[in-house]
């Protein structure tokens, strides 16, 4: 565990000192385009859930077929988390000098990668949930994945800054947490995709 920690902190401090060389004299960091953004949120939130998943796969037992369908959305698990803070928080970003939304690139385009990784990081909380993963690291995985969705929903429906109400975020936990105590898929349509598959 502690060698995992270390090699891929190691590779966050390396990815974050490069964004940190680009900064201007203002102290600001500005991403150039779609592919610079996904590079910023692979480094701060990507790594991570490559991290966190090959924790998982340490100390818990799972198959081949399992290990390698988190590995393959782990990236997008945590990126997905990431672009979602980054529109919400683009007004007061943009007060306080950082520019995470490329110039140029049309907000419903992050929007659509933004849904796009957060189906894979869905996929993913399905997979641990099915694989018999222990209870805490679903309800971990899942609850972040939850209200991220229902937080880009209302983002694109009320515009930046936007956020989900205690009672919303209480009422996302609930229905969590009833639908794993009666042993329900959590994305039901996804259990039965890759049951098809």
């Amino acid at each position: 565990s502690r060698e995992l920690v270390r090699l891929h902190t190691h590779r966050t401090a390396e990815g974050m000192a490069g964004f940190v060389r680009r900064m201007d004299d203002t102290e600001s960091l500005r991403l150039e385009d779609i592919a610079d953004l996904r590079a910023y949120c692979y480094v701060v939130a990507g790594i991570v859930g490559e991290m966190l998943t090959e924790l998982f796969l340490l100390h818990d037992e799972f198959d081949t077929a399992d290990a390698a369908f988190l590995r393959a959305r782990a990236r997008c698990f945590g990126e997905g988390l990431q672009l979602v803070n980054i529109l919400k928080d683009s007004a007061s970003d943009r007060e306080e000098g950082r520019t995470y939304l490329p110039p140029g690139v049309d907000r419903e385009v992050v929007f659509d990668l933004a849904r796009g990784d957060l189906s894979q990081a869905a996929a993913y909380v399905q997979a641990l949930q099915d694989a018999d993963a222990p209870r805490g690291v679903v309800e971990f995985c899942a609850l972040p994945v939850l209200l991220a969705f229902a937080t880009l929903e209302r983002v694109e429906e009320e515009g930046a800054g936007a956020k989900l109400t205690r009672p919303e975020v209480f009422s996302i936990t609930q229905a969590m947490t009833t639908t794993l105590d009666a042993g329900d898929a959590l994305f039901p349509a996804l259990r039965e995709e890759r049951e098809e598959a």
